[in-house]
């Protein structure tokens, strides 16, 4: 009669949208104390409220299934500032992998092959998302890891987005070695980290360690990755930012830790895709230097794209 009863009870929370999840990789998610499965609910969007309002997600690719993958919401981060608005993404890492590319130029000059340069052709009937990535390996030194080939090495303790083969994704200040271990997939590095602890990183209060800006004025376009409890990825695009602000707009999403990516207003990119074969790209965030057709062929700059998965921990398209 027990056993019938727990099985009632599980079927039941698998209907009310619970799933039975294992620990991750990312330290950015709980750690189970025993090594049972437990039911949990499946991640989703932080709430992001000013003074007067809350601000609503929305998927901008229902052909993509049921569970949106990808979600996106506009907001004003500062009452003080009513005509500033920032353009956020949530990514559910449970269900994504995220690729980063090289461009023909950036992050830098290199001997090794530099890939496809754009999404590969064969990948784009699952292609979610794509969006700018961090700054010329010419103006600050930072590791670049991707298809299994080392093109520039690691920083300790920079900034770092890793992708590793169990499927999981972090944001941390790397701890390891110049190369990555067997167990990572893709690493990308750039400056230190804007958010550690949930809280802006002491190194915020000094603008000028947050990148060279146009014309030398110190709120400017700036973009930013953070990730969440639930070990869930937060993109954020947002004009008239200084790296404190940044942080702070970051803080307003609930991250556990972030790191700063390009800056200044030819940069800031993020894309999604109306249907199915990357028909229908839009740009997310309404910058008129870019377009939204940029990494369906050869980019300038290396950039991240963000596919739908079909196996934890997959290589990915190249």
């Amino acid at each position: 009669m027990r056993k019938i009863l727990l099985i009632l009870i599980v079927l039941a929370a698998l209907a009310a949208g619970g799933y039975v999840a294992l620990a991750r990789h990312s330290s950015a998610s709980e750690t189970p104390t025993t090594e049972m499965a437990t039911t949990t609910t499946l991640p989703s969007p932080p709430s992001v409220c000013s003074a007067t309002s809350c601000s609503t997600w929305k998927n901008p690719e229902p052909w993509s299934g049921a569970t949106p993958s990808v979600m996106t919401t506009v907001f004003t981060p500062f009452t003080a500032q009513p005509t500033v608005r920032a353009y956020a993404a949530w990514i559910n890492t449970s269900t994504t992998d995220i690729a980063l590319y090289l461009g023909y130029k950036g992050p830098g000059p290199s001997r090794l092959p530099r890939g496809p340069q754009m999404v590969p052709v064969a990948a784009r009937p699952r292609l979610l998302a794509a969006f700018n990535s961090g700054f010329y390996e010419s103006d600050t030194a930072a590791g670049f890891f991707t298809h299994n080939t080392l093109y520039f090495p690691m920083v300790k303790g920079a900034a770092t987005l890793i992708q590793y083969k169990d499927g999981s994704v972090d944001v941390k200040a790397w701890d390891g070695g110049k190369r990555p271990g067997a167990d990572v997939l893709m690493a990308r590095q750039n400056l230190s980290l804007l958010i550690n602890d949930s809280l802006p990183t002491k190194s915020t209060s000094n603008n000028a360690l947050w990148g060279s800006t146009l014309h030398g004025v110190a709120a400017v376009w700036r973009t930013a990755l953070g990730i969440d409890a639930q070990g869930s990825l937060i993109y954020v695009a947002a004009p008239s930012q200084t790296g404190h602000s940044l942080a702070l707009v970051m803080s307003k999403l609930h991250v556990v830790r972030a790191m700063q990516l390009d800056i200044n207003p030819a940069w800031p990119i993020f894309v999604t895709y109306a249907n199915r074969g990357a028909k229908g790209p839009s740009l997310f965030v309404p910058n008129p230097n870019q377009v939204s057709t940029r990494f369906l062929y050869s980019s300038t700059k290396d950039f991240f794209a963000v596919f739908s998965s079909k196996s934890p921990g997959e290589p990915q398209p190249w």
